[in-house]
């Protein structure tokens, strides 16, 4: 049965689906405030216990911030409400609710950092740092600008939003004596394992880590977190096997959301359009503690500001900002979204300046050969794409429309470091593990097609395995459009692999040989580049009366190389888009001045419904790329470009500036007021 037909008939087996004898559940009571010592912690498993740090692990890890590390469970203070600081556990799930309130906790509450700009001006929050800017780069070098220069200036904001995969996090341990044993929902099974080991000074050889049934995941579940920690350590600790599910609350509250970024950018121009330099600053909420994407952030923002056009002159500073929050961590894009917002709404606020079409603008400054940019990132010649994607996307029937967005971007792979995959053809089978771990992706689809050419075997005979790091010694992870292209082309070489071994042996490569015998390779496919690719969304919304607004269509352009699979690029384009979309109108963590969460349920998170869905329409531009698989990726385009052109057909719409995401409907309504 396909995985998908097992799926939709509910046959799937997540991580909430595992029971095993004498399981425990795991429950924990978690801070009330945003900022606190804590004078009192009686009951549960608690810091004395668990002196374990979570360690940086997956996409967009860095280390080097150990002093500002956080603690599994809470040390001495508190630093976002949300925060765990003890543990319970019982034989029964429901029991181990009902103890969270035995907990007694004595606080000392302190004022809460909120907003990272007056974050950066106050008193450090920790003792040991000299400034709440853990990390303050340049970018570029200075210029002076020509006097005959317009100058453009804004101030933009992406707020922080929730990944709200359909599964929230959870985990299973077992431990057996001599290995720890995790069943896990995940985007990299090695990702869990390495970080599990470091936080726990545990050796390779203790750690088994197997993917079960991942129900979405979106950035979030690459990573290492507390509550993982927490409950290998009390599997080690009662040899038996333990359960801990997030609640919809938990995450909510303490799960890594994704955004949290803002820019203060000036753009100089002439009057012909030319851009002739950027200067400014990108902030990063980065939250209480670095072990997230936070330090790596504002980084990744400040060096793709150049976006796909000639920047000849730029000079940025890049900050990422304590604050009394949950750590940030990568939300589909991660970094990307934020960037193309901030140089594309600056391009429409110079289109607007000089009365002149957008697109017409962004064809002056598309760049005419590719070259690196002063903030360091390679930007591929985009004036021919930008020329197709104008035709494809039919904007010249769209031009002048008051109602109409367009964006322009450069989508960063994340390929670097390639990927691993093992291939074993045993009794007539053929099974696959990789690196990358598929969390609603269907990676099988594209692997079973790509076996098929390199074999001639029927697609029914292969069956993609989900991670388990005890079939596979190496991997990176499933995220940053990165499967289609370094995983695929894994997957290739090892096949290639075993090609080679049957030509060896039988002198030519034959089906029966491949299934008659017993071959086995490892290929970790090792590539060094960050590859992009091009991409342009159209968007067409109108705003009613009451501030609501209406997305009529949602059409891309996107340039993913070989498209392995249409119909899952179509897939991934629409749910990208909705995210995008999401993002633009009504997504948002919000905090009161205290640092309070003002959302609390999935139901004020501002997820969209389906009624509120455009017409979709994907566009796939002729090319490939120089890896094995040909393939680009596609995945993160449509959360890239998306708000960018809906929050431009808006402005359009109202006449109201749109400069943050999420647009607020009583901004929206202003405008019908006056």
């Amino acid at each position: 049965m396909e995985l998908s037909e097992k799926l939709v008939r509910g046959e799937g087996r997540f991580v909430d689906d595992i029971s095993m004898p004498g399981m425990l559940y795991l429950g924990f009571a978690r801070s009330q405030y945003a900022r606190a010592k804590l004078l009192k912690v009686s009951g549960g498993l608690t810091h004395r216990d668990v002196k374990f740090d979570v360690a940086s692990a997956g996409e967009g890890a860095m280390k080097g911030f150990e002093a500002l590390a956080h603690p599994v469970l809470a040390d001495g203070f508190v630093g976002y409400v949300g925060q765990p600081i003890a543990a319970v556990y019982s034989d029964n799930p429901y029991e181990a609710e009902d103890l969270i309130d035995s907990v007694d906790i004595e606080y000392e509450p302190m004022k809460a950092l909120v907003d990272p700009e007056e974050a950066i001006k106050a008193s450090p929050l920790y003792p040991g740092i000299k400034s709440n800017a853990i990390v303050d780069r340049m970018f570029g070098e200075d210029f002076t600008p020509s006097s005959d220069d317009i100058v453009i200036e804004k101030k933009m904001v992406n707020r922080r939003v929730a990944t709200n995969p359909i599964e929230p996090r959870g985990i299973v341990t077992a431990y057996d004596g001599d290995k720890l044993t995790v069943w896990i929902g995940t985007q990299s099974a090695h990702s869990i394992k390495e970080g599990l080991c470091e936080a726990m000074g545990l050796a390779k050889e203790q750690v088994r880590i197997v993917q079960v049934d991942t129900g979405g995941a979106f950035g979030l579940k690459g990573g290492i977190f507390p509550e993982y920690i927490v409950a290998s350590y009390l599997a080690m600790k009662e040899k038996r096997p333990v359960k801990w599910i997030e609640t919809r609350r938990e995450h909510l509250m303490a799960s890594r959301p994704g955004r949290g970024a803002s820019a203060n950018l000036k753009l100089y121009a002439k009057r012909n359009g030319r851009i002739t330099g950027l200067k400014g600053d990108v902030i990063v909420d980065n939250g209480a503690f670095t072990g997230g994407s936070g330090e790596f952030s504002p980084m990744f923002i400040a060096r793709q500001l150049a976006g796909p056009y000639q920047l000849d002159n730029a000079y940025v500073r890049a900050m990422s900002v304590l604050t009394n929050k949950a750590p940030q961590g990568p939300y589909r894009g991660a970094g990307r979204p934020e960037a193309m917002y901030f140089i594309e709404r600056m391009m429409d606020g110079l289109a607007d300046e000089l009365k002149m079409d957008p697109v017409d603008l962004r064809a002056i400054n598309a760049a005419r050969e590719t070259y690196t940019s002063p903030l360091g990132m390679r930007v591929e010649r985009s004036d021919q794409f930008l020329e197709a994607a104008r035709k494809e996307l039919n904007y010249d029937m769209y031009k002048g429309k008051s109602n109409v967005g367009f964006a322009f971007i450069i989508l960063y792979h994340a390929t670097a470091g390639g990927e691993s995959a093992r291939i074993q053809a045993k009794d007539g089978k053929i099974r696959v593990w990789t690196g990358g771990n598929a969390h609603g992706q269907r990676h099988d689809i594209f692997i079973k097609m790509l076996l098929k050419e390199e074999f001639g075997v029927d697609e029914d005979l292969v069956e993609v395995m989900k991670g388990d790091t005890d079939q596979l010694e190496d991997g990176i992870g499933a995220w940053g459009s990165r499967s289609s292209m370094v995983l695929s082309s894994a997957v290739i070489v090892a096949a290639r692999k075993i090609k080679d071994q049957i030509v060896k042996e039988n002198g030519k490569y034959t089906l029966n040989a491949l299934l008659d015998g017993s071959w086995d390779t490892y290929e970790f496919y090792k590539y060094d580049q960050t590859e992009s690719s091009l991409g342009a969304n159209l968007v067409t919304a109108d705003v009613d009366d009451y501030g609501r607004v209406r997305v009529n269509e949602c059409l891309s352009y996107y340039d993913a190389g070989r498209v392995l699979d249409p119909d899952n690029a179509r897939g991934q384009n629409a749910g990208g888009a909705v995210q995008g979309i999401g993002q633009t109108l009504s997504e948002e963590l919000a905090f009161d001045e205290d640092g309070l969460p003002l959302i609390t349920s999935i139901s004020d998170a501002g997820v969209l419904s389906a009624d509120l869905l455009p017409r979709f329409g994907i566009k796939f531009h002729k090319s490939e790329s120089a890896l094995p698989s040909r393939a680009k990726g596609i995945g993160e385009a449509p959360t890239i470009g998306v708000p960018i052109a809906l929050s431009r057909a808006i402005e359009l719409s109202t006449g109201l500036p749109i400069d943050e995401t999420p647009i607020r409907p009583d901004y929206l309504l202003s405008a019908r007021k006056d």
